[in-house]
């Protein structure tokens, strides 16, 4: 087999362990959702397959920081620990945040959230994809898993007692249980005939990390502008990563203006909260959409992550969703195996899929209802948000209800 084109080699375990096709479960997809369930499920005895077409890029300190961010909540942190790959992510670079601050550019009213308020060190982390990814692939390779990679399945169909996994070089792995980790666009997901009910939000959320002139008071901000919010998340190295979501037009003439243009205009959307943008690195965007999986099961198959949901970024919630999805679905197959239970059937599954569908399509509709009502210039409107922001702080029990289920608690 092969190994990846990219600049790390594939894990010295690739050779021997994946000539092996018969698995308890075979995961399809490597990223921080589908790895992190491949370590929980390796760790709860079951013999577990990865299939990922390329590696990560190998992690180096000395590299600029990757402009792709993610905000892990507590929760998240907690089932990295577990599964052996937070503390060489914290020991690399990861920056906690321990207060958040939230408001709206058309009406007064705020909202500000303190990890001291609660009794925790933290709200949350900032921590590169790039970073994560690099940390949960070392662990695959210590947890004697088997990894098919690169190696891309195309399709899927059911071989007696096991779902079969045809890989695109003609080999095949065959499981008790396949789970699409695949991401939004999940292929396998359209195979086994998951509808999904969608939603383009017309807009693109532009990426970039920037000096500010004050410090950003390890807090995360995000304000709210009309069609538009812009956040802005602290690195470790004090400088911000933005997220700075807006209409498609909006985002191709920012994409376009020179990086003088671009922090001026940035530091007014942003009302200078950190004093003016003193620079920025080259910028990236993506496209927002929702798509929520109409069911996660089919027989001896299941949905994890993106494949499953795929939610607005204001929250910055995606990653966290879909890690409750991997510790959930674990959960779910430990405890049928113990109970003597086929841990593949449907009715195992049941469990995992109402807990988190339920859970997801909640977050997501949450966070789409505040994309509408926040993005609204209707004055009137504007005014019963802005009250809305103040009213929520004002009250500690609700507002430490939003701060829990942020954190997964």
């Amino acid at each position: 087999m092969n190994t990846s084109a990219r600049s790390r080699p594939a894990p010295s375990a690739l050779g021997t362990r994946s000539r092996r096709n018969a698995h308890d479960i075979a995961i399809v997809g490597a990223g921080m959702v589908g790895a992190t369930l491949a370590l929980k499920l390796a760790r709860g005895g079951f013999d577990v397959a990865v299939v990922e077409p390329r590696p990560p890029p190998s992690w180096r300190g000395d590299d600029d920081v990757d402009l792709r961010v993610v905000a892990l909540a507590p929760s998240s942190v907690r089932l990295l620990d577990d599964v052996g790959a937070w503390p060489a992510i914290a020991a690399a670079r990861a920056c906690a945040y321990r207060r958040m601050y939230v408001w709206d550019a058309l009406a007064p009213g705020s909202l500000g959230f303190d990890s001291a308020d609660d009794g925790i060190d933290a709200l949350g982390w900032i921590v590169e994809n790039k970073l994560v990814q690099d940390r949960l692939w070392q662990a695959l390779d210590a947890a004697g898993i088997a990894l098919h990679c690169p190696a891309r399945a195309v399709a899927t169909r059911i071989d007696g007692d096991r779902r079969l996994l045809e890989l695109e070089d003609g080999a095949s792995v065959a499981a008790r249980l396949v789970v699409a980790a695949d991401g939004g666009e999940s292929p396998l997901r359209d195979q086994v005939g998951i509808a999904t009910r969608d939603r383009d939000y017309g807009q693109r959320a532009i990426v970039a990390h920037v000096v500010t002139e004050q410090a950003h008071e390890s807090t995360a901000w995000q304000r709210f502008l009309p069609g538009a919010t812009v956040a802005f998340l602290p690195l470790q190295d004090g400088r911000c990563s933005i997220v700075w979501s807006v209409p498609e037009h909006d985002a191709a003439r920012l994409l376009a203006l020179d990086d003088a243009a671009f922090c001026a205009e940035l530091g007014a959307a942003f009302d200078f909260r950190l004093g003016r943008i003193v620079s920025t690195t080259p910028r990236a965007a993506f496209p927002l959409r929702l798509r929520l999986a109409e069911r996660y099961l089919a027989p001896s198959f299941a949905l994890v992550g993106d494949a499953a949901h795929v939610v607005h970024p204001l929250a910055g919630q995606g990653v966290n969703l879909g890690l409750r999805d991997a510790a959930e679905l674990a959960d779910a197959l430990v405890t049928a195996r113990a109970a003597g239970r086929d841990f593949a059937a449907t009715a195992s599954l049941r469990r995992y899929e109402r807990r988190r569908r339920s859970d997801n399509a909640l977050s997501a509709t949450a966070f789409d209802a505040i994309q509408r009502v926040f993005g609204s210039e209707a004055m009137p409107l504007a005014a019963l948000r802005g009250a809305g922001l103040a009213l929520v702080d004002a009250i500690t029990p609700l507002k430490r209800a939003f701060a829990r289920h942020a954190a997964g608690r």
